[in-house]
């Protein structure tokens, strides 16, 4: 996946930050620009961020997978899902990201990030909105005290089929957001 990347693309954020966001992989505009969530999916995030009390430079962004994995078709690279394998050799580089800031919140963005943080048990529609209990998910060594969250990508909003469901799955993420915010501000006190 790296060979045709432009670069690896590593978290950003504040050090000991209260809440992480972990998405899947950085997108075309995130390849070039060396950041995460710098795209489209970027300025969603930034106003449901801003919409849920959350600010960007007082959070952690990162990807489960640190290169943009695309397929060439003319001019353009199309986003192409990671497997296994890009999950897992990204993942000590992702748990090292977890150790480091030391989040008392960590939100999946999607359901990639939350197979790679959380296991393959945890499930996207049926898990979202709640605190989970997993006691035995990839993560815990890293995060043993984080309240851990799933929701929705920003990317999958956006490529809703129609503006009612894009309406729907915006205010579930908002909704998501401001719940990680809560918990935080919970643990911190």
């Amino acid at each position: 996946m790296y060979r045709h990347a432009t670069q690896a693309v590593f978290g950003e954020g504040r050090p000991g930050a209260a809440v992480m966001l972990v998405g899947e992989q950085p997108g075309d505009a995130e390849d070039l620009a060396g950041r995460p969530f710098v795209g489209p999916a970027g300025a969603l995030l930034a106003a449901t961020l801003a919409e849920a009390s959350l600010a960007r430079q007082d959070i952690y962004l990162t990807n489960a997978v640190k290169h943009f994995g695309f397929e060439q078709r003319g001019k353009h690279r199309l986003h192409k899902k990671p497997d296994g394998e890009n999950v897992r050799a990204c993942r000590p580089w992702l748990f090292d990201e977890v150790t480091l800031v030391g989040p008392r919140v960590i939100v999946a963005l999607g359901a990639t990030a939350a197979s790679a943080l959380f296991g393959p048990t945890v499930r996207l529609t049926r898990d979202r909105g709640r605190a989970l209990s997993l006691p035995a998910s990839p993560i815990q060594a890293a995060a043993p005290a984080a309240i851990k969250l799933v929701t929705f990508h920003p990317s999958a909003v956006l490529r809703a089929p129609t503006s009612e469901r894009r309406s729907e799955l915006r205010e579930m993420l908002t909704s998501d957001l401001a719940l990680a915010q809560r918990l935080a501000a919970r643990a911190i006190s």
